[in-house]
């Protein structure tokens, strides 16, 4: 059944997602450039997102990781991707739908995108998940990096 709106925010979503596809197929290629990490947030409640039960017990709701020194494995396929990162010195193996994505950060360039998982509203967005020293894993902070929302270019 046709609907007489077109949702824009989805289109901008799906097109930010690509973006992030994107820019972790280069790194798969050629490694991380200079200064450049990543901070990757997303719903570990997502459907198709597979981690350990330790990690999901801790993070069931949404997790900030960290792509920078000690990652293994990157694999980006067209609807997830694949890497290995080490939790307090244990390497767990992580695959994350792109639909999943909830935030996307480069804080060396403070360039950042954040978006909503697939089937989420404004209103039911949840709150980043808090991490204490673990390595691959941590909360994003506000003032490293510009957040581009859809919100800053809807009318008020």
């Amino acid at each position: 059944m046709p609907t007489d709106t077109i949702d824009y925010a989805l289109f901008v979503d799906n097109a930010m997602r690509g973006a992030v596809r994107d820019i972790l197929r280069q790194v798969e290629r050629t490694g991380l450039p200079g200064q450049h990490h990543f901070f990757i947030s997303y719903r570990t409640d997502y459907p198709g997102v597979e981690m350990s039960d330790m990690l999901r017990s801790k993070y069931p709701k949404e997790i900030t990781i960290v792509l920078q020194h000690q990652f293994w494995d990157l694999r980006i396929e067209e609807v997830k991707f694949n890497v290995s990162l080490s939790f307090s010195n244990i390497p767990e193996r992580l695959v994350v739908p792109f639909a999943a994505l909830t935030g996307f950060a480069d804080p060396s360039t403070r360039f950042g995108l954040k978006f909503h998982a697939q089937g989420e509203t404004d209103a039911v967005k949840p709150p980043v998940a808090g991490v204490e020293n673990v390595e691959g894993a941590v909360e994003l902070p506000k003032e490293s990096a510009e957040i581009i929302t859809l919100d800053a270019f809807r009318k008020k």
